[in-house]
């Protein structure tokens, strides 16, 4: 089996950063505590938890206790909240995560509407909103466009999740130009990401299989398989080598290996070992 390995397969800048700002925080600090997880990975998350960091539903009291910002970021109330309850904070955010809360910010004073595209639901998406003061309209790729909504719009500024993928971002762009006169749109999609889905373009087509590795839960992730998917049907999602199905590989001579920006290097090893080793 001759096997690729995508070289933008592993952790991104941001998501390393953050997993090493909680791992030295633990060293020091045995009362750390994260509203949620710290990315979305359930190896990576086992890992914070052996090392003593808590996850918590909501903020209690806060004395002696610090508070973690996730890779993710957080709503402007989560950190008020936070400071009124007595933690002591430390913001593990991705840096460009934290340029898309400024880029918002700053057009919003300029009094443009804020629209954000992305996953409604995601910890992303939640963070930029909530770092605004005004609702933002928010929209998500996979539904209709607010199209009613849209219309009362004099003038806005787009910003995107940071892992969206960008020909769908575009698409909607075009859209939204058609209905809002004054649109100013930022592509906040973060390199790493676009690296990623420029191999899911390429890779696909060189291999016989394709292997996705990364959690569930990762938005990223997704977003490679889609990719992938669009173009070699012959395309599988795992998180880990223990669910890779021998007969999914049946005849084939070589496969592609794609990972999300929060999988660790020990599993996409693990993967890429057990095809070499058939």
């Amino acid at each position: 089996m001759k096997v690729e390995l995508s070289a933008s397969a592993g952790f991104c800048v941001g998501v390393k950063r953050a997993i090493d700002t909680a791992l030295e925080a633990a060293e020091s600090d045995q009362s750390i505590y994260m509203l949620g997880d710290i990315v979305h990975n359930e190896f990576v998350v086992k890992r914070i938890k052996e090392k003593g960091i808590k996850k918590i539903k909501k903020l209690g009291s806060g004395k002696g206790r610090t508070l973690l910002i996730r890779a993710h970021g957080a709503p402007l109330s989560v950190y008020r909240a936070a400071k009124r309850a007595g933690y002591r904070m430390i913001d593990a955010t991705c840096p460009m995560v934290k340029e898309i809360h400024r880029i918002a910010r700053a057009d919003e004073k300029k009094g443009r509407k804020i629209v954000i595209i992305g996953d409604s639901e995601h910890d992303e998406v939640l963070g930029i909103k909530g770092s605004l003061t005004k609702r933002p309209v928010v929209i998500d790729p996979r539904e209709p466009l607010p199209v009613d909504k849209l219309k009362k719009i004099e003038k806005a500024s787009v910003v995107v999740q940071s892992t969206q993928n960008i020909e769908k971002v575009l698409g909607v762009v075009d859209r939204l130009s058609g209905i809002i006169k004054d649109l100013l749109f930022h592509d906040t999609i973060c390199r790493p990401t676009k690296k990623r889905q420029k191999d899911a373009q390429s890779l696909p087509l060189r291999n016989d299989v394709v292997v996705v590795i990364g959690s569930r839960t990762s938005a990223n992730t997704k977003r490679l398989y889609e990719i992938s998917r669009s173009l070699n049907k012959r395309t599988c999602w795992i998180s880990s080598a223990d669910e890779l199905e021998p007969g999914f590989l049946r005849g084939a001579k070589s496969a592609g290996v794609l990972a999300g920006a929060s999988t660790p290097d020990d599993t996409i090893k693990e993967v890429v070992s057990f095809l070499r080793k058939l």
